[in-house]
């Protein structure tokens, strides 16, 4: 049977077109996860997943949130890396914030089936993420950053009102009690990959982020492809709403 001409040019203007999307934008079958690996961002510890945590075990599954040690890149991702070993069968690495960098370099791990980003940089391999950022206006947390030589934390006003905005101030302030000082290195590096482009992804943009501008969330989401959703909610969507999460993270897992 003879193929007219625009069906001819209908299906390869098609094909070129899927080559130019993220894999993860690509329908393909989703194993169904028996662990997930946990990483936090800047200004945190693990236990900022503890709201998370409890949700996803009542489900069966296999829960561990890394210690990222917020010194260099290539360490952070080791840190992942070696959890992620640990792991039997099919794993869903999520990712808060600056860890989305982690997320995007150690979800190669053949562990790894399907990536989950909270609020998080989704960078692009060699990408530099601060130049894009700097694409978008500059959100308030940004100003409340203190060093003490090449130490960095937040600033508790700025802790309290930019970053953990929705949570009764209590709370806030334990977790501002825990926050882990990053290292100035650890901001310099850049992804050699980007698991986004082969393994599905999911993403949970904050839609009164004041620490990441809501709308370069959206953009980085769509730019990978991915599933997503949108909670109004500060920059610690996974405290303030560990429900939306922990069920993301299920989607991501073949519970959903």
């Amino acid at each position: 049977m003879q193929m007219n001409r625009r069906a001819f040019v209908g299906i390869a203007a098609a094909a070129a077109a899927s080559t130019l999307l993220p894999r993860s934008a690509i329908a393909q079958p989703l194993p169904k996860a028996k662990n997930v690996v946990l990483v936090h961002g800047l200004f945190a510890d693990g236990s900022c997943w503890s709201e998370v945590i409890p949700r996803l075990q009542a489900k069966g599954l296999n829960v561990t949130a890394v210690q990222n040690p917020l010194t260099t890149l290539p360490e952070a991702v080791a840190s992942a890396e070696k959890v992620l070993a640990r792991q039997d069968g099919p794993t869903v690495l999520v990712g808060h914030s600056f860890s989305g960098m982690i997320v995007t370099e150690a979800g190669m791990h053949p562990n790894v089936s399907a990536l989950v980003y909270v609020a998080a940089r989704a960078p692009d391999a060699g990408e530099d993420y601060t130049a894009l950022a700097k694409t978008y206006p500059t959100p308030p947390a940004s100003a409340g950053i203190v060093f003490d030589g090449d130490e960095g934390r937040l600033s508790e006003a700025a802790f309290l009102r930019d970053f953990a905005g929705d949570l009764p101030e209590a709370k806030a302030k334990v977790l501002y009690a825990v926050q882990q000082p990053f290292q100035k290195a650890l901001l310099t590096g850049k992804t050699t990959q980007a698991a986004w482009r082969s393994k599905p992804s999911w993403y949970a943009v904050s839609s009164e982020d004041r620490t990441i501008n809501p709308d370069l969330e959206r953009f980085m989401a769509k730019r990978m492809g991915a599933t997503t959703i949108e909670v109004k909610a500060s920059h610690l969507a996974l405290i303030s709403q560990p429900d939306a999460i922990a069920g993301l993270i299920l989607k991501a897992a073949g519970q959903g």
